[in-house]
């Protein structure tokens, strides 16, 4: 069995990573693999910090307090996701949670909290869900670990819209009307979900007049927030991103 497989935990870490590069640990991290994973010097252990790559690292130091990570060699390179972006109306605390997470599972860059007319959510911990998203990556075999922004209104959001990047409109007043992206060209995009109130006809009117903007479809029923955003980042990936052929 290769040493790879037998580095069964990965951690994300802060310090930049390279061939005989040492890690020193933070106070959690040393916890984490020496306390509740029961980690030794020795002992294998799979590093990303989002920009090299994974990295292939032993335990040369390990102590209750902190600890020291040597680098060996690198298990995979750099694996950057598609130009996306989830923008989304926060919902409660747990479903905000797994939408965060299932963002970075999916492959987003960029994670977007935004407020909009019925968005129950006013404010946010943005270092707790970006703390979610590094999980994520963790979990998953990621090597980038999106960025989650704050909290901001959806229309200082428009109103500083990049130029080129379209963005496709989960409109749940469409449930069951079939509009899909179709022939949707690729490069930077972003999605946009709803609060759990709806949009309100206000924001409807200004999205649906965008000229970067894609009306879409989730299907013929209407979707709770979390399931509607994990229902179409799926369908941009099929369509356009890093899971279509």
């Amino acid at each position: 069995m290769s040493e790879t497989r037998l580095a069964k935990i990965r951690l994300y870490v802060v310090h930049p990573l390279g061939e005989g590069q040492t890690v020193p640990l933070s106070r959690e991290q040393a916890h984490y693999l020496f306390g509740v994973m029961r980690l030794g010097v020795g002992d294998a252990v799979l590093l990303f910090d989002g920009q090299n790559g994974e990295w292939l690292a032993d335990v040369a130091e390990a102590g209750k307090r902190g600890g020291i990570l040597v680098c060996r060699s690198q298990t995979r390179p750099l694996q950057m996701p598609p130009d996306l972006w989830l923008c989304f109306a926060p919902i409660k605390k747990a479903r905000t949670d797994f939408i965060v997470e299932k963002a970075a599972e999916m492959g987003a860059a960029r994670i977007c909290p935004v407020q909009t007319a019925f968005t129950n959510a006013e404010r946010i911990r943005r270092d707790r869900l970006q703390i979610h998203a590094i999980e994520a990556a963790e979990q998953c075999g990621g090597t980038f670990v999106p960025e989650v922004c704050d909290l901001q209104r959806l229309d200082a959001l428009l109103d500083s819209w990049p130029e080129g990047r379209r963005l496709m409109f989960c409109d749940e007043a469409l449930v069951g009307a079939g509009e899909m992206l179709g022939e949707a060209p690729r490069g930077p995009w972003a999605v946009l979900i709803g609060p759990e109130g709806g949009f309100s006809d206000a924001e409807r009117t200004r999205l649906r007049a965008l000229p970067f903007a894609h009306p879409v479809s989730l299907g013929p029923r209407v979707l709770r927030a979390d399931t509607a955003a994990v229902a179409a980042l799926t369908l941009w990936q099929q369509a356009l991103g890093d899971w279509a052929s």
